[in-house]
């Protein structure tokens, strides 16, 4: 069958290149897609509106597309899982309903406590001056929200009243997040250490993925402002196999029967960014499909063909499937523009790729690239994901920088730190 992606950056390159080494994939679409993505031996990308979902069927009866997997959460929440579906199309991706798990800070926190889900105590507002007067009288550490999408930069973790004033200000007052910011969460600031889980879900039944760790923070040392994600690892040593059971216990069964008794099964990735305190696992937020740039250290661990995961999902069989993973660890490495996540230059041209790629346990996966001239140059905050395989995490560190090293563009930023915390724990 042909298989159609919806997205354009690094985790779309990395759902484009797992899905092109299933025998079951004859020709790979990404819409719009992206350089890297156009590379690939069975990949092809075209330029459609991903917000038109009528063309995006035409696309998919006219090319013979059989799955269409969906990247990013926008057209998740826009409905176009249930277009789609109603067209008849297999697709990889939770309804819109479903999809409120992300799309609203709010809904997702009262779906919480209805399900008895661990997490941060919260409240929410609409007025700004209501929210201040509340920063104001509980004090900092405090963690601002803005309720709608904010393409992961709408969370402040503010060490001090005067940074939480200030998200606030600027996500009610100066709406630099547009509508999304018009209503925030305030929630207390939960101690311990982060960890992602993704999840495979068919409605029914849910399959976690390996654990990894993502790292929010633009420089060193997780200081700065919160991006896209910044770097990833595969496994988090914070999740032990005790903590991955309890996961599954108190957190992912309770999401996927609590959407089923409320008339929105969930299909798709259900991804829990956790924060494993001395209490157990605590949900800091839910995504609704791969993340990004976690995707880009778990697939390259998974052993199984993932179309029939895919397909099972879609179908409700996932129960009848075993998923593997290679014991190696993963490393990814995300090379920024310049002033990402605030103001950057594009149009940078980049080099090196190739001598980086040299490496047969190196993949460069691109998030935001563009050819031009018969160059390829910089389209993005996040430009490159540069993942290591190795035996160990110190040696797949070190493979990852010595590849990044090689890789060169005007303005360049990346974190040196990648997986210190996992390095910490020895």
């Amino acid at each position: 069958m042909n298989v159609l992606i919806i997205g354009s950056g690094g985790r779309e390159h990395a759902l484009a290149w797992k899905i092109a080494q299933s025998p079951l994939a004859e020709k790979v679409y990404c819409v719009p897609g992206n350089p890297g993505i156009q590379r690939l031996k069975k990949g092809q990308c075209a330029g459609l509106n991903i917000k038109d979902f009528a063309a995006v069927s035409r696309f998919i009866s006219e090319n013979g597309v059989g799955l269409t997997v969906v990247g990013p959460e926008d057209p998740l929440a826009a409905g176009i899982t249930d277009t789609l579906r109603k067209e008849g199309h297999a697709v990889f991706g939770p309804v819109a309903a479903a999809a409120q798990l992300e799309s609203s800070k709010a809904f997702a926190k009262a779906f919480m406590k209805r399900q008895g889900i661990p997490t941060a105590a919260y409240e929410e507002f609409n007025d700004p001056d209501a929210a201040i007067a509340y920063v104001k009288a509980h004090g900092a550490p405090i963690v601002i929200k803005a309720d709608g999408l904010a393409a992961g930069k709408g969370v402040t973790v503010a060490q001090d009243v005067d940074t939480a004033v200030r998200a606030i200000q600027e996500a009610m007052v100066e709406r630099i997040f547009g509508d999304a910011g018009s209503h925030v969460v305030i929630e207390e600031c939960l101690v311990g250490e982060e960890a992602s889980i993704l999840a495979f879900c068919d409605g029914t039944t849910v399959v976690p993925m390996v654990s990894s760790q993502d790292h929010k923070a633009v420089y060193d040392g997780d200081q700065g402002p919160n991006t896209g994600g910044m770097g990833a690892y595969s496994p988090a040593p914070v999740v032990t196999p005790e903590m991955q059971t309890r996961i599954e216990r108190e957190i992912l069964q309770p999401v996927i029967s609590g959407m089923a008794e409320a008339g929105s099964p969930y299909q798709g990735i259900l991804y829990a960014g956790l924060m494993i305190t001395s209490d157990g696992p605590k949900v800091i937020e839910f995504n609704v499909r791969f993340g990004d740039p976690e995707t880009q250290v778990v697939l390259p661990r998974m052993k199984t063909d993932i179309v029939p995961v895919f397909l099972a999902c879609c179908e409700g069989s996932l129960h009848t499937l075993t998923i593997e993973y290679d014991e190696a660890p993963c490393v990814t490495v995300v090379m920024t523009s310049g002033g990402y996540p605030k103001e950057y230059k594009k149009g940078m041209v980049i080099t090196g790729i190739e001598e980086a790629e040299s490496d047969p346990d190196i993949i460069v996966f691109h998030a935001g690239t563009k050819e031009r001239d018969g160059a390829l140059i910089t389209n993005g905050g996040r430009v490159l994901n540069v993942t290591a395989r190795g035996a160990t995490l110190r040696e797949t560190i070190d493979r990852a920088y010595n590849a990044v090293r090689k890789i060169h563009f005007e303005d360049v930023h990346f974190r040196n730190d990648i997986g210190h915390r996992a390095l910490a724990r020895g």
